[in-house]
């Protein structure tokens, strides 16, 4: 394996934030206190397109109904978020740039700052079997305890995603200089500390700041949601 395509998830290979709709979704089900709930979850997701998240505080709000309900019941809830939110904007464009890659044996995985309950599930939707994300705590660091509201270890966000994914390369006995290319697929400012470190940064579907930082350094702007967008424009694949 000498090839590592990375991706974020939100607003890259999903047209929209995950943890938001969630959250959107917790508020329907009547899980939550609806009306604060939305209003901090709007801001929240405010201050991350902004880049002024205060991950810290927002994990202890999100995390908080996973540890106020059990596991079955937060299950039965998910496949319901499946249903209604997520299967149907699995984006032909997106699944055909993951499947691109894993057709010439690249090493896939997705690595994103919402955590791994709400992700694992989206991300082996889209057939992808590695997965960097957010983990949250559970009681006596069981696999299927009960969550803690707290997080295991240090959050995927910002330079935290570059900590998470070097570590998770070592498991796999890799390390990204030892890579003959590497990829990394994002919407965000919030990634370029992980951008910076492939060899192949990829803005897509970037917000402004972001893609004014990609035409500064001239990498390729990939709009992934677009009809009539045709991923082999993409140059050096």
């Amino acid at each position: 394996m000498s090839r590592l395509a990375l991706f974020d998830l939100d607003h890259t290979l999903l047209p929209f934030d995950s943890d938001y709709e969630w959250g959107q979704f917790l508020v329907r089900q009547g899980v939550v206190d609806g009306e604060q709930y939305a209003k901090s979850n709007e801001q929240f997701y405010a201050d991350y397109k902004v880049g002024k998240l205060d991950i810290d505080a927002f994990l202890r709000f999100a995390l908080k109904p996973l540890s106020e309900n059990t596991r079955e019941q937060l299950q039965q809830w998910h496949d319901a978020f499946m249903r209604e939110k997520i299967n149907g904007q699995l984006h032909p464009n997106a699944l055909a740039l993951v499947k691109k890659h894993q057709a010439v044996g690249d090493l896939c995985c997705v690595v994103t700052a919402t955590n791994s309950f709400v992700t694992r599930p989206i991300v082996k939707a889209f057939g992808i079997d590695h997965l960097v994300a957010t983990d949250p705590a559970t009681e006596n660091n069981q696999a299927h305890g009960r969550f803690t509201g707290k997080v295991a270890g240090l959050p995927s966000f910002k330079e935290g995603k570059v900590t998470r994914v070097n570590a998770w390369l070592q498991e796999q006995g890799l390390s990204l200089d030892s890579l003959e290319k590497s990829y990394f697929y994002s919407d965000s400012m919030n990634d370029l500390p992980l951008l910076e470190c492939v060899s192949n940064p990829v803005a897509t579907n970037p917000d402004e700041r972001l893609r004014a930082e990609a035409e500064k350094r001239h990498w390729p702007i990939l709009k992934l949601f677009s009809s009539s967008n045709n991923l082999n424009t993409l140059h050096d694949y």
